[in-house]
Formats: structure tokens, C-alpha cells, sequence
């Protein structure tokens, strides 16, 4: 046997990384195929028709059965110049940052309570309940209740309070908040408790016998450990509340038909306005409101993603 071959090195077995990156494409290619169905119904109910809306919305078009008349840009310059449109907009944002605000505030104030009660189940299943009511209903209910002959202008009246106008001008979009905020606070509330239930309990019993009071816990322990679900949670709310219609629909006009007032108009409610309530469908310009809305609602998402995002927070 010669020098050489006592010098030879023996084989070497390929790097784990290179194993890895051959079978990678393998991999990619098995995904695929579960991929693809998912895709296809995202292309065919999302892609597409935002495309075709936003085509309709370059247009002047009544509906089928009419003939399309190209208007360039004229729609979204409309739009700036639409008291109502502005209006609208306003108040879908004021419902966002206000509703959110106290939705969550709502949602922080019973994680800190809440994980102290031993009924917390059936609390929870009891702030839940306004959720499966469907949104047309909540709107009718609390226009009943809050309609200048309702059950809280009675209630009022017992107790030598002057009755209040809540469908006024200056009171109808609050009242509208506030139903909104009482009919999906619980969601977030079940959403974020869930998250607060896979924290183990030596973690808030080691904090409390180190002197850490509920404030502190929630601080420290409970906020950080369930930060990625109140990340997603807030893009939620951002997405339901620039969508917010039925509520307001329901609330301001009893079921009736009639148009929903001004002060109350969400950006949805007004699209809606624009669409069917003024004689002649006005499809373009209505296609136009939406096209804003889906580019304010992915530019907030983007927002909301990059102020929620920090560092994930693990348990040693």
C-alpha cells in the first residue's frame, strides 16, 4: 500500500445545509399542490373582481343594460370634492380609532380582572352573547331602545331626566359607537383571554410572591406573552370597522326604507347610498368609494403591522 493512499483522506459526508437545500425544491413542490385550491378561490373572489372594480370605477355606468362611458380619474376627483363622501370617511375613521380604543381598553381592563374570578367561563360566555346577534339586529334593538319613544327616554322620564334626542345630529353616531363597541367587545375579549389561559400559573404565582401587584403582571407577563394575538386582533378591528354597515343601517332607519343621515354615514353606508338611493345606480362612482377603501384599509393593515411588531416573547 503506497504513501498516497495511507495520506488519502476518507469521504467526507455532504454538509447537513447542502442535504437541506437539495431537498428543499422537493419540498416546494409537495406544497403546492395543497397550495393551489386556496389560491384559486382568492384569485377568483378577491383578484379578479377588485380588478373589474377597479375598472367599473374608471367608468360611468348605471348597471347591466346600460352602456359604460370611460371617465378616466373624474370618479376619484369627485370623491375629494363630495362633502358627503368626506363626511363619511371622517366618521369610519373616528368609529376606527374610538371604537378601537375603547374596545381594547375594554379587552385589557378584563384580562387583568378577569384571570382572577373563578366564574371567568361564564363571564366570558355572557360578554360573548352580543356576537352571535347578528349586526342587523343589535342596530334595530338599540334604535328601539334609544328612539325618542323608547324604553330609555322612559326610563329617564321616571327619573325626572328630560328626554334625550340620541337620533339627533349630535348624538347618532355615538350612540352608534357605542353599539358597535357593545356588540363585538366580547370577541376581542374571548380572543385575548384564550391567549392569557395558555400562560402557566407559576408565572403569575413566582410574580406574586415576588411583590408584583396586578398592574405589574399585566405589564410585564400577560401583555408580552399575548402580543402576537393582540397584533392580530387590532388588524381585525381595522378591517371590520372600515366595513361597518348593517349596524348602521338598521339603527338609523328602523328597518324602513329612508336614507341613513349624514352625521351617521360610515364610507360602506355611503357607497351604498350612492349605489341605490338616488334614482340612477351610480356604479362608477360607487366602485371608485370602494377602491379608496380597500387602499386606506391596506395601507392602516401595513401600519398596524409595523407598530404591533416586536420581538416574540418566549418562556425559558
Amino acid at each position: 500500500m503506497g504513501a498516497g493512499t495511507l495520506l488519502e483522506a476518507p469521504p467526507v459526508a455532504p454538509p447537513r445545509e447542502a442535504r437541506g437545500t437539495r431537498l428543499r425544491p422537493a419540498r416546494e413542490r409537495a406544497f403546492w399542490p395543497f397550495l393551489l385550491p386556496a389560491l384559486l378561490v382568492y384569485t377568483l373572489l378577491f383578484v379578479l373582481p377588485s380588478f373589474y372594480g377597479l375598472w367599473v370605477s374608471l367608468h360611468s355606468w348605471a348597471g347591466p343594460g346600460s352602456e359604460m362611458t370611460w371617465r378616466g380619474l373624474d370618479n376619484y376627483l369627485a370623491l375629494l370634492r363630495s362633502e358627503a363622501f368626506l363626511r363619511s370617511f371622517v366618521n369610519t375613521f373616528v368609529l376606527a380609532v374610538a371604537g378601537g380604543g375603547l374596545v381594547f381598553g375594554a379587552t385589557f381592563l378584563s384580562m387583568v380582572v378577569l384571570r382572577h374570578l373563578k366564574g371567568r367561563a361564564f363571564i366570558r360566555s355572557v360578554v360573548f352573547l352580543p356576537m352571535i346577534v347578528s349586526a342587523i339586529a343589535v342596530g334595530a334593538a338599540v334604535g328601539f331602545l334609544l328612539n325618542p319613544k323608547g324604553v330609555v327616554n322612559d326610563a329617564l322620564g321616571w327619573l325626572g331626566v328630560d328626554a334625550q334626542p340620541w337620533l339627533g345630529p349630535d348624538l347618532v353616531f355615538k350612540c352608534v359607537i357605542g353599539g358597535l363597541v357593545w356588540s363585538t367587545t366580547g370577541f376581542y375579549i374571548a380572543l385575548m383571554m384564550s391567549a392569557v389561559d395558555s400562560i402557566p400559573a407559576h408565572v403569575y404565582e413566582d410574580a406574586t410572591l415576588a411583590g408584583a401587584t396586578r398592574w405589574e403582571q399585566f405589564r410585564h407577563i400577560t401583555l408580552p406573552l399575548t402580543w402576537d394575538v393582540f397584533a392580530v386582533a387590532a388588524v381585525l378591528w381595522v378591517v371590520n370597522s372600515l366595513k361597518v354597515f348593517e349596524i348602521v343601517i338598521a339603527f338609523t332607519t328602523g328597518g324602513t326604507p329612508g336614507t341613513p343621515p349624514l352625521q351617521a354615514r360610515t364610507a360602506a353606508v355611503q357607497q351604498y347610498v350612492s349605489v341605490s338611493m338616488n334614482g340612477v345606480p351610480e356604479l362608477g362612482a360607487g366602485a371608485a368609494m370602494g377602491m379608496v377603501v380597500l387602499l386606506v384599509t391596506a395601507v392602516l393593515i401595513v401600519l398596524v403591522r409595523r407598530v404591533t411588531r416586536r420581538d416574540r416573547v418566549e418562556l425559558s
